[in-house]
C-alpha cells in the first residue's frame, strides 16, 4: 500500500494557513494527489429552529455557509497554484448534523486524511466531527497534525502505541508506508495484562509481522506511572523524540470517551507531535 490519494477537509481560514501547507508537503513527499475540500458548515444545533419558523432563516444560514466555503475555495486554489504536485479543490456545505455522511462518503476513497488537532485555541466544532466521521463513516486513517505543524524530521522516529486491540492493529497496517520509511520504530506497551495472549512476549508477534515488511522495531514495556495511559505515551514520545505516534482510535465508544475521557481524546487534547489514527 502507498498513500496516493490524500484528502484534507478545511473549514476555516486558520486551517488553510496551518493544515494545507503540511498536507501539500506530505503529498509531495509521497508523490500523491491532494484533494482539499473546503467546508461551509451551518453550526445551528438540531432543533435550533422552532416549529413554524420561517424557511428564510434556514436559507440564510445555508447561504452564509455557502459564501464561507466559496471564499475558502478561492483561497485554497491560490495557495495550491504553482505547487509541484497533483491537486484538486472543491467546496461543500452541510449542517453540522450532516457532516458524518458528507465526510464519510469522500473519506472512504482516500488513502489518508490529514487534519489539524481538534482541540485548543482557534478550533471549530467541525474539526472534531470531521476526524470522527473520517474514522468511522469513511473507515480511513487520519493523520492529525500538531498546532505547530510537522517537525522537519517527521517520520524518522515512529512510536506505535500497542495494546493488542483491533484498532491498534488497523492503525499499524494503515501506517505501513511510514513505518517502512522510518529510521527507528518503537512498539510501546503500557502495563501489559498478565493473562493476555502476549504475556510471555509482549509485542513479539507484531514485531515479527513488521520484520517481514522490512521494518525493524524495538519493544518498550512501560509501567503506568501516571494517572492516564495517554500521559505515559505522550511523555515517552517526548523522551524518545518520536515525531509520530501510531495508535488505534476509540477502542471504546465515542460517547463514553466524550463524557468520561479516554486515551484517544486525551492524546488528541495534549499531543504536541503528529498522531496517526485508525479505527
Amino acid at each position: 500500500m502507498a498513500y496516493k490519494s490524500i484528502l484534507s477537509f478545511l473549514s476555516s481560514a486558520s486551517e488553510l494557513d496551518t493544515t494545507l501547507p503540511d498536507a501539500i508537503q506530505f503529498s509531495q513527499s509521497h508523490d500523491a494527489h491532494l484533494t482539499a475540500c473546503m467546508l461551509g458548515v451551518d453550526l445551528t444545533p438540531a432543533g435550533g429552529f422552532y416549529m413554524g419558523a420561517s424557511p428564510v432563516l434556514l436559507q440564510e444560514t445555508l447561504e452564509r455557509a455557502q459564501t464561507e466555503a466559496e471564499a475558502l475555495e478561492a483561497r485554497g486554489r491560490h495557495q495550491l497554484e504553482g505547487q509541484s504536485l497533483r491537486w484538486s479543490v472543491d467546496s461543500a456545505i452541510a449542517q453540522f448534523g450532516g457532516l458524518p455522511m458528507l465526510v464519510g462518503q469522500r473519506a472512504r476513497f482516500a488513502d489518508l486524511v490529514i487534519q489539524s488537532r481538534p482541540y485548543g485555541a482557534d478550533v471549530t466544532p467541525a474539526q472534531e466531527a470531521v476526524i470522527e466521521a473520517a474514522l468511522f463513516e469513511g473507515r480511513a486513517p487520519v493523520l492529525v497534525l500538531p498546532h505547530k505543524g510537522l517537525k522537519p524530521d517527521f517520520g524518522k522516529r515512529v512510536m506505535i502505541a500497542w495494546d493488542q486491540s483491533h484498532e491498534a492493529l488497523s492503525a499499524v497496517r494503515r501506517a505501513m508506508p511510514l513505518l517502512k520509511a522510518a529510521d527507528e520504530v518503537m512498539v510501546v506497551i503500557v502495563d501489559p495484562p498478565a493473562h493476555s495472549a502476549e504475556r510471555s512476549d509482549p509485542g513479539g508477534l507484531l514485531t515479527q509481522m513488521l520484520a517481514r515488511h522490512g521494518v525493524r522495531a524495538e519493544v518498550a514495556v512501560l509501567a503506568k506511572t501516571m494517572p492516564r495511559i495517554a500521559d505515559v505515551l505522550l511523555r515517552h514520545m517526548e523522551d524518545s523524540d518520536s515525531s509520530l505516534m501510531v495508535m488505534g482510535a476509540y477502542g471504546r465508544s465515542r460517547l463514553r470517551e466524550a463524557i468520561l475521557g479516554g486515551p484517544t481524546r486525551d492524546v488528541l487534547e495534549h499531543a504536541e507531535r503528529a498522531v496517526l489514527l485508525a479505527h
